[in-house]
């Protein structure tokens, strides 16, 4: 738990950084640097999908995963959590905590409409919560710390989310903070659980759940990050599940 206890302060330092001198930066200054955290996630992300041994089975992953998620409907629950946070510690103001897309979308009516403003908060929640929590280094680096207590890689971790939150916190503010919480969880879970995953998961199963993590990157900078396209990025998420349970199967079967 050193580990992730250590990224936790990195972000926490990194969003306070952020939100104080960040809205000293220029507009233009903090949408460059949000657009480079945006690049950089999505070649990151191409990097870790070509990781896979069998594309099919990334697909098959995310495919599954992603009809799960939307079934149970993972990205309104990271939102609604978002939201309680921040009624419970901001004060609203309409001005300037949302956001509203410049561009309609198509409903299922025929028709055009405007999408709902997202709260900058939320927007923060969820951007930092998935791109934090998303990737190799989360996996491997929270098995390692748990079975021997070798944080290195979770530290290395630690420093490239500390630059990455106060990036984020300068343009998306307070809610990159609460992302701790889902770091807490999520990675001290692992690390809880590393004994068990270290026997069950296999080199091949890792590298699908990391090929996985590699497109739900891209979505996060496509989405979230480089807001090209409006994608439920967090629904996906069941997808890192799916991915070596379909390697096991496949395995059985002596079908890979």
């Amino acid at each position: 738990m050193i580990g992730t206890i250590i990224n936790i302060i990195t972000v926490i330092i990194g969003s306070l950084i952020g939100m104080t001198f960040g809205a000293r930066l220029p507009e233009r200054v903090r949408q460059t640097v949000i657009a480079g955290l945006g690049l950089f996630t999505g070649v990151i992300g191409i990097q870790m999908f070509l990781q896979t041994e069998n594309s099919l089975v990334v697909l098959g992953s995310l495919l599954v995963g992603g009809l799960l998620g939307e079934w149970w409907r993972i990205e309104d629950g990271l939102r609604s959590l978002g939201d309680i946070f921040e009624k419970k510690f901001t004060r609203p103001n309409p001005k300037t905590d949302y956001v509203t897309p410049s561009s309609p979308v198509d409903t299922s009516a025929g028709g055009l409409e405007q999408k709902p403003a997202t709260s900058l908060f939320v927007k923060g929640f969820l951007t930092a919560s998935l791109v934090f929590c998303v990737g190799p280094m989360t996996i491997l680096g929270s098995i390692q710390d748990g079975l021997t207590g070798d944080y290195h890689l979770l530290a290395i971790k630690a420093v490239l989310d500390g630059f990455a939150s106060l990036a984020f916190a300068s343009t998306l503010g307070i809610g990159v903070i609460f992302s701790t919480l889902v770091i807490l969880v999520y990675q001290g879970g692992i690390s809880l659980l590393a004994t068990q995953a270290q026997a069950l998961i296999s080199t091949a199963m890792r590298n699908e759940m990391t090929a996985v993590g590699g497109v739900i990157l891209v979505g996060i900078a496509v989405s979230s990050l480089l807001e090209i396209k409006h994608i439920r990025v967090g629904n996906f998420l069941p997808a890192l599940l799916i991915a070596p349970v379909v390697v096991a199967i496949l395995h059985a079967l002596k079908l890979m």
